[in-house]
C-alpha cells in the first residue's frame, strides 16, 4: 500500500507529458534533483484533463503523441485564459526550423531537445519555475495594490 503523502503548497508541481514509458521514466527520473512535485500524463487529453482539474506549475509537452500532438496540446492551453499563464517547455526530436517555428507560433515558452541532457532539464525547469513563482507573486501584488487603491478612492469607477 502505498504511504500517502501531505502535499506541500509550497512545492511546484511540473506536469511531465509523454507518450512513451521510456521517455517519461527518464524525465521524471531527472526531476527528482529538482525541488518539486511531478504528475504524468500519457497523452494530449489527459494532460489537458489534469491541468483543467489541477494546474501545474510548469508543462514538459512532448511534441509528437498520438491522440492529440503537443502542439494542439500547447495551443489549446495557450488561448485558453485559464491555462494561458502556465509556462510549457516543449520536448522534441524535431529539429526543423518550421517545426521550432510552428512551437512558439503554439505559444510555447521554451524547446528541449532529444535526447535530453540532463543538466539542461534541471537548469530550463529550474528557471521557468523561477520565473512563475515572480509572476504569480506579481500578479498577487498588483491585485493588492489595485484593491487598495479602490478603497482609497472610493468615487472610483471600476
Amino acid at each position: 500500500m502505498k504511504k500517502e503523502q501531505k502535499v506541500d503548497d509550497s512545492v511546484a508541481t511540473v506536469l511531465v507529458v509523454d507518450d512513451n514509458k521510456q521517455n517519461m521514466e527518464l524525465l521524471l527520473a531527472y526531476l527528482e534533483d529538482v525541488d518539486c512535485r511531478t504528475v504524468a500524463a500519457a497523452n494530449g487529453p489527459e494532460a489537458i484533463d489534469i491541468v483543467e482539474k489541477a494546474p501545474p506549475d510548469l508543462i514538459l509537452l512532448d511534441v509528437m503523441m498520438p491522440k492529440m500532438s503537443g502542439f494542439e496540446v500547447c495551443k489549446r492551453l495557450k488561448n485558453d485564459a485559464k491555462t494561458a499563464h502556465i509556462p510549457i517547455i516543449m520536448v522534441t526530436a524535431l529539429g526543423e526550423l518550421g517545426d521550432i517555428e510552428r512551437a512558439i507560433n503554439c505559444g510555447t515558452d521554451d524547446f528541449l531537445s532529444k535526447p535530453v541532457n540532463k543538466w539542461e532539464l534541471i537548469t530550463r525547469v529550474r528557471t521557468m519555475l523561477k520565473l512563475k513563482h515572480l509572476t504569480d507573486k506579481l500578479e498577487r501584488t498588483l491585485a493588492y495594490l489595485s484593491e487598495v487603491e479602490s478603497q482609497v478612492q472610493p468615487g472610483r469607477a471600476q
